[in-house]
């Protein structure tokens, strides 16, 4: 929030600083001088109000300003004065009747006299924060500050950078109150915003009179405090800076002003005649192509809570003829002028806009629990019962001419006359006839010499015949020659009771006297004006019981029919035709749709580029993946090869094209070697585009076909090739499959080919491109060069919008320049390889090149994530692309899902890629029509729960449910079969029971029973301690003893002379041979068939390794103390292996150290008695390792990091507590996956992450050769943190779209909700597992905390929750038992002790920090600004250093692996 502003800079004194640009500032000459204050006309309007403000003691406008404390002193007194200015019926019959366009003058009085407030020039600025004397209320909430913004707009909070909303629909992000939203520039002169807060008793009384006349029934008594003026005058649409075109003369005029008490907010918008010569402008990033985006009006909520979801807004124009009808028409009367209820202190859960005069149906929103879709409107609003409908037998409607040129054709005088046309009824509710009124409050008597604004306008006189008897729609007026005429005319329909604000334009029966305390009216002089030669029309409303019932063939009309001044009839045509309204979903969700004569077509929006219904941004890089079949003769040789991988990299602001071909057989590789148009589609597809020239991408989207047929010259070989393009898929790569069939010629291993720079002809027509053209190759090796050629055909064929006019500029001829062409491939990745730097533009002649901007030829040095702006000459400028921020030179990309700027609706989870986002719905729902909203899924019938599977019987198989229709059946433990059919499993055939008991098979079981002599399970069966026999004694004569009784031919052990099983064991009868181990169990893979050498069985031959330097020291010194050292005395301590134990005393006394692997001591470690320093070994125990699987690299040996980005688990090696940037490396690809969480298991190497994409918790092995394995699979939205307690083998993990923190054990089993209360973010998790403490931390905007609880939930409680801001990360330190945490809010890094005490801050400085991990004296911490790991000294609490990976992107969780498990201390 910005701090409270005492005082405004006069435009004089405004200053850049003052204000904020997101573009590049013009440096053209000073804001022009303000003209004179625009008023209301001299001597009518003007002058009234110039008299009441002198007359309430204000100050005029080069008097001294008065503070705001007596600004809220005189509100009373303010009160009291407005409350006078109510105006009489007639006041209000004659503000309704204004039959002509709004003059300039007419505006609100405006100008840097009035002390406005003069916004910078440029394209995209926006005013420093407005604090406002009383805050004003906006839907349900009051704001005490607005911003100004150059593009026709107001906000309660700085705007976004220009490209997230000036050419998208509605709804904005941000709260939006939009007289004109547009791209604008108001750079070199072309006009001025400016902008006041006014308490003045002119302005308030006018926009009072204004409000009262739109709202006669709520806003009747309204008496505003303050009112908040913005003008935008004179200024001009955004065009490209042009030396042959001079600056279009179309300049735009209008006014917002929004009229607040303490308990609501009414918005006028007023568009004088003339005021809007500009309907729409043209986006930047597609300026080109000469379409017009037109200009929104409305209002906007922005986002209303943390989850992101839509708040209510209002829409009034969406294509250029509503635009043309702002000025036009009216909600109040007055063509020009529109007025809103925009807030109140009472429920307003959509905006309500005036309803007097002509009812335009500008439809709100739907509240945002409700589905809609933007261009329908919510059917609870307008009912049948309540919309305008034309019926064909109605009388004529008569509308009065709008042009602007007839409204001042004559000033002479103006005609008030009446007709009756209808049989007298009584007044609609509590209309008064002069009679009935108030004697205390009579009506102005209007004469020849009470001329309201024009000296020579005159007025008629009343008949009084009309006090007798009324006629439909006739109200009395004394002074005036019969009644005034009503707008409806016999048997038409005018709106229903329900439609309007009030009963009627008089003051309700019962109601307070206008003027308070029997004050005089105000004069003739506060009358609005009406313009001459136009009739003074009122609207009628009848009773609701004559309305005419809705009658067969009608049509709904709203404000964006046009209507002429000469229509006699509204026509509506109905005539069947696909319309944006029900098919906008067909269009890319950066696009916009656009309704024609035949039909609807679908554009890019501003930055963007395609067909419309696949659009990129411009300038950013581009992917292509995609497969390759064929089938070919090379030379003589038929090579076949199916489905290899394409995969393709653009980068867009220069052109270069990159394709890799993986996996073709060699000789096909090598003699495609020449065929370049493989990639070189890519090229054409994304060319750098020459000022107004489009590459193919442009025309075809991302649904095409491409055929090409090469033949090659000597040997006229012919190859077809053709590319099919299938669409982009959920992270905008474009999909293609391409087959090549035919016969190449032979090309001999380790030929390399060159190609020559070349040009290429395309010819386009509406359907299709194409294009032939020859190319020389050359075959090199060493000396060898040789000169081939071929030549190819080319043809594109593509869907194009066909009710769209082909716009003249686009040219059916361009040629593609191809400056560099690169082929290579490599046996031995078996890659083939193919790069293009391609540029599309008018057919050249072969003079020399004329010297262009490095903008169109790729020589600039922007990232390849920006857009180059060319400048004069060869100068130029960089800006990062929709989805990236930078300097232009370096960008990086944007989480539209952690920074809020995206439009994923209620239930959906947004899920951030490169340079953009997805959508993605929740469980249980979809999507709606218009790709954000999520709706309720209707679950299908569970075959498993309503018992229409076709499983066994229950006791023998499990159903398993895998949504939709699916299942699958499984036999249960016990049984076997295909689930459908289970027989039971003999389990005593399988040997299940130990040696020494009896097997009983049972349906789906067994049960075991030990041999008398011996006790036990079954499973397992030990001697009878009683009996004194060894193991092997009782089996020998238990076997000897059925042998004699039953003749069986069971194995009778072999014992030793101490009665152990023998190690080698041989059948007395069969002759089978076999090892056992000392329990007398069969040694697997030893068994050996009679006749064959027995195994050799036994313990292995001792091998005698040689002593360690440990070893060898721990000897000599032993040796030199005799033996047996004394207590003091230093003696190694060695493990094992011979390794020496990081922790070293001298003899049993307190004094220790910490010693490296060669047993040296480490500086700084050496303890004080009483307590022992925590040492970390640095040699990992021997492994034995597998041969890796692809996508794993084995981890080294020693303590490492592991950080989660995006797809990938990186590994950072650390040599001591420095970080080895040169042998950092991926350890784990996951394609697909967003790894945001991660840990892990010291007992069993397991690394441990939650995937937000996925929704799933995995885990893998880090030994070489290990599988991910998925662990939790469902009942998850949003897993983010994730601690392991290896202790107790469990897992927490957090949800922060459930807000739910859970535990499960390891293998996912035993799953557990520990809190779902009280929980808003929950993000960060770590546990303390010797004290047994979890803690967690939840970024709740509105209240952010630390809490902590028992590992089993019990008693929870909240550690911190003063002074911080976004806590990301948590990690809690088992050595120096601290509790520590990275605020992204505070930019803290802060610990505490387990209980909360002893907080302090270590750093005060960081970036964006999202996790943290503590190793020794240092903490580890990734950050989103740099998308890296960056290190802290604990102790110093400085930057120790940092590393950023190769590939730039937001790194999430991270976590230490220590080669043994941390105890800490007790």
């Amino acid at each position: 929030m910005w701090p409270p502003l005492s005082n405004f800079p006069r435009a004089g004194d405004w200053s850049p600083a003052e204000g904020r640009s997101q573009s590049a500032r013009w440096e053209g000459p000073e804001a022009r001088p303000a003209r004179a204050p625009a008023g209301i006309q001299a001597g009518g309007w003007r002058g009234a109000a110039s008299g009441l403000a002198g007359r309430a003691g204000t100050r005029s406008a080069a008097g001294p300003p008065r503070s705001r404390a007596s600004m809220r002193g005189d509100r009373a007194a303010r009160r009291l004065a407005l409350q006078s200015l109510r105006p009489p019926p007639l006041l209000l019959l004659l503000l309704l009747s204004r039959a002509g366009a709004l003059h300039p003058d007419e505006l609100f009085p405006y100008g840097q006299s009035r002390e406005d407030q003069l916004l910078q020039e440029g394209d995209d600025e926006s005013s420093a924060p407005v604090k406002l004397a009383s805050p004003l209320r906006f839907y349900e909430a009051q704001f005490s500050y607005l911003y100004v913004g150059t593009n026709g707009i107001i906000s309660t909070q700085d705007f976004p950078r220009e490209t997230q909303y000036v050419d998208d629909d509605f709804p904005t992000d941000f709260p939006a109150i939009a007289p004109f939203l547009a791209d604008i520039d108001t750079s070199r002169g072309r006009g001025q915003v400016l902008y006041r807060e006014d308490t003045s008793l002119a302005v308030l009384g006018l926009a009072a009179r204004y409000v009262r006349a739109g709202f006669p029934r709520t806003a009747a008594y309204f008496t505003p405090t303050h009112a908040f003026v913005a003008t935008w005058e004179q200024v001009g649409a955004y065009e490209e800076a042009s030396s042959r075109v001079p600056p279009s003369g179309e300049l735009n005029t209008f006014q917002a002003v929004l009229a607040s008490d303490e308990s609501d907010t009414y918005a006028l918008f007023l568009y004088p005649a003339n005021g809007l010569q500009f309907f729409g402008t043209r986006p930047k990033e597609s300026y080109n192509v000469q379409l017009e985006l037109p200009a929104r009006v409305g209002f906007c909520r922005g986002e209303i809570d943390d989850l992101k979801r839509e708040g209510p807004y209002f829409s009034l124009t969406s294509t250029e003829q509503s635009v043309k009808n702002l000025y036009q028409q009216s909600n109040l009367g007055v063509p020009g002028v529109w007025a809103f209820h925009i807030g109140s202190s009472s429920p307003l859960d959509s905006i309500r806009p005036a309803t007097v005069g002509d009812l335009t149906k500008a439809h709100p929103s739907s509240p945002p629990e409700q589905s809609f879709s933007p261009t329908a409107a919510p059917e609870s609003d307008y009912t049948e019962d309540n919309l305008d409908y034309y019926d064909e037998n109605e009388g004529e409607v008569e509308y009065l001419p709008s042009e602007p040129e007839d409204a001042w054709d004559d000033h002479s005088r103006t005609d008030v006359s009446f007709q009756p046309k209808a049989e007298p009824r009584r007044p609609l509710g509590g209309g008064v006839s002069p009679s009935e009124s108030d004697p205390a409050s009579p009506l102005p008597q209007l004469t020849a010499s009470d001329r309201p604004l024009y000296p020579e306008t005159e007025f008629a006189t009343l008949d009084p015949q009309a006090k007798e008897g009324r006629a439909l729609g006739g109200v009395d007026a004394p002074g005036l020659k019969g009644p005034v005429e009503s707008w409806e005319q016999p048997g038409t329909r005018g709106p229903a009771a329900s439609e309007i604000e009030g009963d009627s334009l008089g003051p309700a029966r019962g109601a307070p006297p206008p003027y308070p305390e029997g004050g005089a009216p105000p004069s003739e002089e506060d009358v609005p004006p009406i313009h001459p030669e136009r009739k003074a029309v009122l609207l009628n409303y009848p009773v609701p019981a004559h309305t005419p019932p809705l009658g067969p063939g009608r049509q709904v009309l709203g404000v964006e029919d046009v209507i002429g001044s000469s229509t006699e009839v509204f026509t509506y045509n109905a005539a069947s035709k696909e319309t944006c309204e029900h098919h906008h979903g067909q269009c890319s969700r950066h696009a916009f749709c656009t309704d024609y004569a035949t039909g609807f077509c679908c554009h890019c929006q501003s930055r963007f580029y395609g067909n419309g219904k696949h659009c990129l941004p411009e300038g950013a890089p581009h992917r292509v993946n995609g497969k390759v079949s064929g089938h070919l003769r090379v030379g003589h040789t038929p090579v076949h090869f199916e489905d290899v991988d394409l995969h393709a990299y653009i980068v867009g602001n220069d052109g270069r094209a990159y394709t890799a071909i993986s996996h073709v057989p060699q000789p096909a590789a090598q003699a495609l070697l020449p065929l370049t148009p493989i990639g070189g589609l890519f090229g054409w597809l994304f060319a750098l585009q020459k000022p107004g020239w489009e590459n193919g991408f442009s025309f075809t989207g991302a649904t095409f076909t491409h055929d090409m047929e090469v033949t090659f010259y000597p040997g006229e070989e012919t190859v077809r090739i053709t590319q099919t393009a299938e669409g982009l898929d959920p992270e905008n790569y474009l999909s293609i499959k391409t087959n090549i069939q035919g016969q190449v010629p032979y090309i001999p291993a380790n030929f390399t080919v060159h190609i020559a720079p070349y040009k290429e002809i395309y010819h386009y027509s509406d359907l299709a491109v194409t294009s032939t053209s020859s190319r020389d190759y050359s075959l090199t090796l060493g000396a060898i060069n040789q000169t081939r050629s071929y030549r190819i055909y080319q043809n594109i064929t593509y869907e194009a919008c066909r009710h769209a006019p082909r716009h003249p500029a686009i040219p059916t001829t361009q040629q593609l320049n191809v400056d560099r062409v690169f082929a290579l491939y490599t046996d031995e990745e078996r890659v083939l390889r193919f790069a293009v730097t391609s540029q599309i533009g008018p057919v050249e002649g072969d003079s020399d090149p004329i010297r262009v901007n490095p903008c169109y030829d790729g020589r600039h040095t922007c990232d390849t994530r920006a857009r180059c702006h060319p400048g004069a000459g060869v100068d130029y400028t960089c800006e990062c692309v929709s989805g990236y921020q930078g300097d232009g030179r370096s960008c990086v990309d944007v989480n539209e899902c952690a920074t809020g700027f995206h439009r994923c609706g209620p239930n959906s989870v947004c899920v951030n890629l490169p340079g953009s986002y997805r959508c993605e719905c929740r469980s249980g729902y979809k999507f709606a029509d218009d790709r954000h909203t999520c709706i309720l899924l209707t679950p299908p019938p569970n075959p498993c729960e309503d018992g229409s599977h076709s499983c066994a019987p229950a006791a023998q198989a499990q159903c398993i449910y895998h949504g939709g229709s699916t299942f699958s059946c499984a036999c249960l433990p016990g049984y076997t079969g295909n689930g459908h059919q289970c027989s039971d499993v003999d389990e005593c055939s399988e040997n299940r029971c130990h040696p020494l008991a009896t097997c009983y098979n049972t349906p789906g079981s067994f049960s075991c029973r030990c041999h008398p002599g011996y006790h036990g399970d079954g499973l397992k069966c030990t001697p009878d301690p009683s009996s004194g026999l060894k193991p092997c004694e009782q089996q020998q004569r238990h076997a000897q003893a059925q042998h004699t009784s039953t003749g069986s031919r069971l194995h009778i052990p072999q014992c030793d002379e101490q009665g152990r099983f023998l190690p080698l064991q041989c059948h007395g009868m069969t002759g089978f041979c076999w090892c056992v181990d000392p329990d007398g169990r069969e040694v697997p893979g030893t068994r050996t068939p009679p006749g064959s050498m027995p195994p050799r069985c036994g313990p292995p031959e001792p091998t005698q390794r040689p002593r360690t330097v440990c070893e060898r020291w721990r000897e000599n010194l032993l040796e030199h103390y005799g033996g047996t050292p004394r207590d003091d005395q230093y003696v190694p301590q060695c493990d094992d292996l011979g390794h020496f134990i990081p922790l070293q005393c001298h003899g049993t006394s307190d004094f220790c150290w910490c010693v490296d692997k060669d047993g040296r001591e480490v500086q700084g470690t050496r303890s004080q008695p009483g307590t022992t320093p925590a040492c970390i070994p640095t040699v990992a125990p021997p492994t034995v390792r597998p041969v890796p699987r692809p996508d794993v690299t084995p981890p080294s040996v020693g303590t490492f990091l592991l950080y989660a980005q995006g797809q990938q688990i990186g590994h950072l090696p650390l040599n001591g507590t420095r970080l080895q940037k040169d042998m950092a490396k991926t350890l784990l690809s996951l394609h697909g996956s967003i790894v945001v969480g991660i840990d892990y298991d010291c007992r069993e190497r397991m690394v441990y992450w939650t995937d937000v994409a996925g929704r799933t918790i995995s885990r893998a092995s880090l030994e070489p050769g290990a599988e991910p394995e998925t662990i939790i699979n469902s009942g998850l939205i949003s897993p983010e943190g994730l601690a392991i307690d290896h202790f107790r083998r469990t897992m927490y993990w957090t949800d922060s779209g459930l807000d739910k923190i859970e535990r499960a054990r390891l293998d996912g089993s035993e799953r557990q909700a520990l809190f779902h209360t009280d929980l808003v973010n929950p993000r960060a998790i770590a546990v303390d597992p010797i004290q047994g403490n979890l803690y967690w931390t939840d970024w709740n905007r509105e209240a952010p905390k630390i809490e902590t609880s028992s590992l089993e939930g019990e008693n929870r409680r909240i550690l911190v929750n003063k002074d911080i801001g976004l806590p990301n990360g948590l990690t809690f330190d088992p050595f120096s038992k601290l509790l520590c945490w990275a605020d992204a809010g505070t930019k803290k890094l802060e610990c505490t002790l387990p209980d909360g005490t002893g907080r302090r801050v270590i750093q005060n400085n960081l970036n964006y920090p999202f996790s943290i991990v503590s190793y020794a004296d240092h903490f580890y911490h990734t950050d989103w600004r740099r998308d890296g790991v960056i290190s802290v000294n604990r102790d110093s609490g400085q930057f120790a250093d940092e590393y950023l990976p190769e590939q730039r992107s937001h790194l999430y969780g991270i976590t230490a692996v220590y080669p043994y498990c941390p105890t800490g201390r007790k």
